[in-house]
């Protein structure tokens, strides 16, 4: 309870900081700043998200330095997850069950797949969950709302650099070269990140109205999970129902980031859909946080 409180004290002497230095300069500009709630679809507003900038980074690095205090193993943790998914993976769809890896050693098929999942699953929990477990800060300080799920997803990028590392050292271990491909992660994972931001932001905005989501998040990632080809390639669906597989915006993600890590071709019109499909989650999810976000502290 106490590094709790804690917390809540410095997140809200960042907001403090961050808000005198926006005032300072609104003020040098003779601009007079309003604060009232709006009525219907809103402007996005990306000028105080730039001019909050700070703010964010603070938050971003206050939800790294909590997630590992007072733990034993730390930072391991970020290891520990997909290592030992992968080995589970490993022993019981790849040696007992046999699914096809298409001529990849399945412990490298599988982790290039659980590196960019692990993120995108805990990015997605953390954010989702961001805005109730911020509610001390949201009812006393004005700052963009969109910030907090943000730095929730900007954390998790820490753990995937870390995950990262035990990838290569996979790669090294099975002979698997490095081939030029892998520039294509410059891609891949901002657009991870923008899917996870988009769907994390829309359900911490549901979350906040509808308690149920806490319960039903980590349910529905599970169903995720299992309908996106990360124990399976995506060859392994008939060419007739594949079309199925890309409704699943992480289909192309996770086919493209095992393209860029083992040298395969890309999909490109999977990964194509899967970037369409996030933009448009994105626009839709920020529009309808903003849209939700004048309730925010008389329901939280």
């Amino acid at each position: 309870m106490s590094a709790s409180l804690e917390q809540i004290d410095i997140a809200e002497q960042m907001v403090v900081v961050s808000e005198t230095s926006v005032r300072d300069v609104s003020r040098s500009e003779h601009a007079t700043v309003r604060i009232r709630p709006s009525r219907g679809w809103v402007a996005l507003k990306l000028r105080d998200l730039w001019e909050y900038r700070e703010l964010l980074y603070f938050l971003t690095w206050r939800d790294i330095k909590v997630r590992y205090k007072q733990t034993v193993l730390g930072v391991s943790w970020a290891v520990i997850q997909p290592l030992f998914t992968m080995l589970l993976f490993t022993l019981f769809f790849g040696k007992l069950a046999g699914l096809p890896s298409d001529g990849i050693p399945y412990p490298i098929f599988a982790y290039a797949a659980l590196l960019p999942w692990t993120f995108f699953s805990n990015a997605v929990t953390n954010s989702g969950n961001s805005l109730v477990g911020s509610s001390n800060l949201i009812t006393k300080v004005y700052f963009p709302r969109m910030i907090i799920p943000g730095a929730a997803v900007l954390a998790g990028l820490v753990d995937f650099a870390i995950a990262f590392v035990i990838l290569i050292g996979l790669m090294f271990y099975y002979h698997v070269p490095l081939s030029t491909n892998l520039f294509a992660l410059a891609f891949l994972l901002p657009l991870t990140s923008l899917l996870a931001l988009g769907f994390g932001m829309w359900m911490s905005a549901l979350n906040v109205k509808y308690r149920d989501i806490r319960y039903a998040l980590p349910f529905l990632i599970q169903l995720w999970m299992f309908a996106s080809p990360i124990i399976y390639p995506a060859s392994l669906m008939p060419a007739k129902w594949r079309w199925v597989l890309w409704i699943n915006p992480l289909t192309g993600i996770i086919e493209g980031y095992r393209a860029a890590l083992l040298g395969r071709p890309f999909d490109w019109p999977s990964l194509g859909i899967s970037t369409m499909i996030t933009l448009a989650l994105l626009v839709y999810s920020a529009y309808s946080f903003r849209r939700m976000e004048k309730t925010f502290a008389d329901v939280v």
